[in-house]
């Protein structure tokens, strides 16, 4: 087995994956930022310095992708190099970014007997969960090739608050910190404690049943709900305020 060779932060993989004509992988680079992992059951870990990103290839001599099934090529967002302030960020401090345009989708599903089409089209700006699919260099821009069911939502502005959620997906304005305790003592920014509790602002059509049909969700806009901690996608508004997108299965109860 040939022997990995290690130089600064930077690990070579060509000795490693198995090369194949048109692929061949690109190296894995380790970031100076932080990874969170989680193994079976143990609790979450922080290994500084440990960002794996390991994106295919594809040789120029292919001009074009064409996703199978309900799989959709979306064309990443590049990462923002200046805050709102202008503040040119360096590399490591550069948010990876969850969203892109989608460029190619598929011809679909078949579930029961009915053909389900992909809810997205191309052109469509959308925001995807942050460890779906593969990534893929393809005409010098980075690509990602997912299912259509790890798409969050479509979002056609800047701003979190107008995310319209796909399938069994609900959008929810999460509630603020409280700022005090039962007893009336302030609290400081670090002891304030995350509330599982919002305000759903925005539904998405509802799941795909046995048949292929769609099922409504059974909560509405307006409903103020209580959800799993863990759970979702979480993004901030242009206001300030806190969003999160998950599914409904995630919700826990209707708060009145």
């Amino acid at each position: 087995m040939a022997a990995a060779h290690f130089t600064g932060s930077l690990i070579s993989s060509r000795n490693l994956l198995p090369s194949f004509n048109g692929l061949r992988p690109s190296s894995v680079k380790f970031s100076p930022s932080v990874a969170h992992a989680r193994v079976g059951g143990l609790a979450n870990r922080s290994f500084t310095g440990l960002v794996v990103r390991a994106a295919t290839v594809v040789a120029p001599k292919y001009t074009s992708i064409k996703p199978l099934g309900d799989r959709v090529l979306v064309k990443i967002k590049e990462a923002e190099e200046k805050t709102d302030g202008g503040i040119l960020l360096p590399s490591t401090a550069q948010t990876r970014p969850q969203g892109g345009e989608v460029v190619a989708v598929g011809e679909g599903k078949t579930i029961g007997n009915t053909k389900v089409e992909a809810s997205v089209k191309t052109g469509a700006q959308v925001v995807y969960s942050k460890y779906a699919g593969t990534e893929l260099e393809f005409n010098g821009s980075n690509h990602l090739i997912l299912k259509e069911d790890d798409i969050v939502g479509i979002l056609e502005t800047d701003d979190a608050k107008d995310l319209q959620p796909l399938n069994d997906r609900v959008l929810i304005k999460v509630a603020e910190a409280e700022e005090k305790t039962a007893g009336g003592l302030l609290l400081t920014e670090g002891s304030k404690e995350k509330p599982s509790i919002g305000t759903v602002i925005a539904v998405g059509p509802g799941h795909l049943d046995e048949e292929g049909k769609r099922k409504p969700l059974t909560v509405a806009v307006g409903n103020n709900v209580m959800y799993s901690k863990y759970a979702g996608n979480e993004f901030k508004g242009k206001d300030g305020s806190d969003y999160i997108a998950l599914r409904a299965s995630d919700l826990i109860a209707v708060l009145s």
